[in-house]
């Protein structure tokens, strides 16, 4: 079997194949991009593939893992190359093109520094999980972050993201060339503001002329991304290698939904993302909403009240006539009313393409995965509707169903002993271990746990009786899956 490479790529029948890639040229690398993983080289990778189809320029993209040498490894003798496989009602394959090659942090650093110190490059882009960001509670960067204080204090190489731009940044300062525009595309709030926030503050410590050239100078759009992007298994290889006649190391697999929306701030050397579809806005915080309500929310609604019900997939439990119900009634009387939508966004037909998704056949996300890391999710993709809705006398009924599921979920996780994933595992556990099949007092537990429920809310009586209730109803799930039982939750015109 032939191996995926620009040798080859002549070879490739009947499928798409990068039109400015050829054994003797490729596009100069105008980006690079931190953390290249699987939703990476799905999403923004593949905005860029269009663009330089659609429109050429040098847009390539030199990718940076920041430790692991998996994605090196498997794409580095592909040249870059590898398959998407679009699941839908049919799945598609293109090979995308815009990864120019791949280095790893650690082993590579001078090339690294070189590709961010070059006038040919004008963005840096990055995937690298809010983690990555080093940031605290409040959101700005934690200067007692232990990897912080390591670059803070070092002269060798940097081992954080934040570190490895502010000395790229600092050989542009002193070379008279200007700042690269930075795009963070992680699922932060203000993700733009806070890694600029981030690199200002982090420069601030080493050199208060760079911190003030920065300030100045740097331009740091936020921006919302999405698309579901599982993971690449043995058999979407297999796949791959049976329709495309090929042996690609690392194929990937999206859904067919893709979304981008970039603040209007993008400076003119940027790829021309939007005329592929991306969208420019002056709001992408309505945006974010928008999609922390009214896809985050339902999501994590299915993934706990599903792993209750012994469910496994989202599409398994769009199969439940009451779970589509519940989320149906959460979406219409619940989350839409909690926030103004941005002017470019439908939030019905929005809404409705989310179920449309989740009903995807093609797409097996396993609802366990997505419960994980509770504790941080929550407080953005719930708990801010709650309190909004508390405040405005809008119902909170159903949210709160989502909530008891979730400290069930960690309870019967508990019961069970199963592992938690979740960064504050030990101290649900000892919450779990002391309760007692008691709604009253099993609630007022887990209600102690500000990291999730702010003290404002937690005595709030509206919502402690809500979320009590809901926690009664649910609680047989705990001991038999069977047990689930929606419908005194439902009002009886629900639709179906």
């Amino acid at each position: 079997m032939q191996p995926l490479n620009v040798q080859t790529l002549n070879n490739i029948n009947e499928f798409s194949v990068p039109n400015y890639r050829t054994a003797d040229n490729k596009p100069e690398s105008g980006i690079v991009h931190l953390g290249p993983g699987a939703f990476f080289r799905g999403h923004q990778a593949w905005y860029t593939h269009q663009v330089m189809q659609k429109l050429g320029g040098d847009w390539g993209i030199t990718c940076v893992s920041m430790r692991s040498t998996g994605v090196c490894d498997a794409l580095s003798p592909q040249d870059g190359l590898y398959t998407l496989a679009v699941l839908d009602a049919q799945t598609s394959y293109e090979i995308l093109g815009s990864i120019n090659e791949v280095f790893v942090a650690g082993s590579h650093h001078q090339q690294i520094l070189d590709k961010l110190t070059s006038p040919a490059c004008k963005l840096v882009s990055m995937t690298i999980t809010e983690k990555g960001y080093c940031l605290n509670n409040k959101g700005e960067l934690d200067l007692d972050n232990v990897e912080i204080k390591q670059d803070l204090s070092a002269n060798n190489q940097p081992v954080t993201a934040i570190g490895l731009l502010i000395s790229a940044l600092a050989i542009r300062k002193n070379q008279g060339l200007k700042p690269f525009t930075v795009l963070s595309c992680d699922n932060l709030t203000d993700n733009g503001k806070k890694l600029k926030a981030a690199i200002v503050k982090f420069a601030n410590q080493v050199d208060e002329s760079l911190a003030l050239w920065l300030d100045d100078n740097l331009i740091s759009p936020c921006t919302m991304v999405d698309s579901i992007t599982p993971a690449t298994d043995d058999a979407l290889r297999a796949q791959v290698q049976d329709k495309l006649a090929i042996q690609d190391n690392w194929p990937i697999k999206r859904e067919a939904f893709v979304q981008w929306v970039i603040e209007d701030t993008l400076p003119a050397d940027c790829p021309k993302w939007s005329e592929v579809g991306a969208t420019l806005t002056s709001d992408v915080r309505g945006f974010e909403n928008a999609k922390l309500r009214l896809l985050n929310c339902p999501h994590s609604t299915l993934a706990y009240l599903g792993v209750l019900a012994g469910i496994e997939t989202v599409y398994d439990a769009m199969q439940n006539p009451e779970l589509v119900s519940l989320i149906q009634q959460l979406i219409k009387t619940e989350i839409i009313p909690s926030f103004v939508a941005p002017k470019e966004l439908d939030v019905n037909a929005y809404s409705q393409a989310i179920l449309d998704r989740f009903r995807n056949p093609a797409i097996r996300h396993l609802l366990s995965q997505i419960a994980w890391d509770g504790s941080q999710k929550l407080p953005m993709r719930i708990i801010p509707i709650v309190e909004h809705n508390v405040k405005a006398g809008i119902s909170i009924d159903y949210l709160s169903v989502a909530l008891a599921a979730w400290c069930l979920f960690c309870r019967k996780r508990f019961i069970e002993q199963e592992t938690l994933v979740d960064p504050l595992a030990d101290q649900l556990f000892e919450i779990a271990q002391n309760c007692v099949d008691d709604a009253n007092k099993d609630v007022k537990q887990f209600l102690t746990l500000e990291a999730v429920f702010p003290p404002e809310l937690a005595k709030n009586e509206k919502f402690v009786s809500s979320l009590t209730n809901a926690y009664q109803v649910l609680l047989p799930t705990l001991r038999d899956a069977n047990a689930l039982d929606l419908t005194q939750l439902l009002p009886q015109t629900a639709e179906v």
